[in-house]
């Protein structure tokens, strides 16, 4: 080849669009004290269930699931406090503001009335250590503490557009909590996709979840001692799945499985598939609001999101 000619290649290709960034995909389990065999057998079936979920039905990368384990379990990365917070370095480190990161808490929780600890085998980590441990955290980040005595990580994690949902919705809540179990049963089962649209979000795990849990206590004749809920919109209020409120725009837009590849083909096609999710979001948020706001202001605001909207899905779908 020429010089010429090689030159052409070159400026060619610096010329070509570069090829679209699927979003990245993390997801982080901490399985923490189990406090007995009987809760580790439990624990074990869950984390290897939550794994088993993500990388076959939903397409998580291997290499981006990481369990932590309890250390009397004799493989698998420690779940220490340590390396907990190493863990969380790597993935600020290596994520960019278009990741959707997963952390979920499987264990046991406390609460003396002042400070909220996840246990784990050592030091243990309060809710304050993992408020700082997240800061920093790039892109849509989804937190769920499955344990006893929750309810105060909520209200120290939450922020707009950040997914948190805790087995309990009270600090007085103590008890050792049957949500994990229906929690990872939701994220196996195709029937959690509850609007049919061939995709799971968040939001549908949290209340096929929620349900299960519900029907758990009724069948059993007890009263329910947890009711779980879900905190995005940065109030650290929460609400329950079966209840009114301005949570849950967020989490409905949260999907597990990967964006369409059709839809990342170009960054054309990846700027609009972008554009639409904020849109979708916002949309869900400002639903929130019907009510709340001046009715003419609302319709105002709502009917421009949808134009826009329509708009870019029209766009997706001819370039597509």
């Amino acid at each position: 080849m020429t010089i010429l000619k090689t030159f052409v290649v070159l400026v060619v290709l610096a010329m070509s669009p570069a090829p679209a960034l699927a979003e990245a995909r993390w997801a982080v389990i901490i399985s923490g004290a189990s406090g007995g065999e009987k809760y580790a057998g439990q624990m074990r079936d869950w984390r290897e269930g939550l794994r088993s979920a993500l990388v076959d039905r939903y397409g998580f990368k291997t290499e981006h699931v990481r369990v932590l384990v309890d250390e009397s379990v004799a493989t698998g990365e420690k779940g220490s406090a340590d390396n907990v917070r190493k863990l969380f370095t790597e993935i600020k480190k290596a994520g960019t503001k278009d990741d959707f990161v997963l952390v979920v808490m499987l264990g046991h929780g406390t609460y003396d009335g002042e400070i909220a600890k996840f246990n784990l085998v050592g030091p243990d980590l309060t809710a304050k250590d993992w408020t700082d441990m997240l800061a920093g955290v790039q892109g849509r980040l989804a937190v769920v503490n499955t344990t006893e005595a929750s309810f105060p990580f909520l209200e120290s994690l939450t922020a707009k557009g950040r997914v948190v949902i805790t087995a309990t919705d009270s600090a007085a809540q103590k008890y050792a909590t049957v949500f994990p179990e229906y929690f990872v049963k939701a994220l196996r089962e195709a029937s959690t996709d509850l609007d049919k649209n061939g995709r799971t979000s968040l939001f549908e795990v949290f209340t096929a979840a929620s349900a299960a849990v519900k029907q758990h206590y009724e069948q059993k004749g007890q009263l329910a001692t947890e009711r779980a809920v879900l905190d995005d919109n940065g109030d650290g209020k929460g609400r329950e799945a079966s209840a009114e409120g301005p949570d849950g725009g967020v989490a409905r837009m949260s999907y597990l499985d990967a964006e369409s590849a059709a839809e990342n083909a170009t960054p054309e096609l990846a700027a609009l598939a972008k554009r639409r999710r904020t849109l979708e979001i916002q949309a869900e948020e400002h639903k929130q609001l019907k009510g709340v706001m001046p009715d003419a202001e609302w319709n105002s605001t709502f009917e421009k999101l949808m134009l826009e909207l329509a708009q870019v899905s029209a766009e997706i779908r001819k370039k597509s």
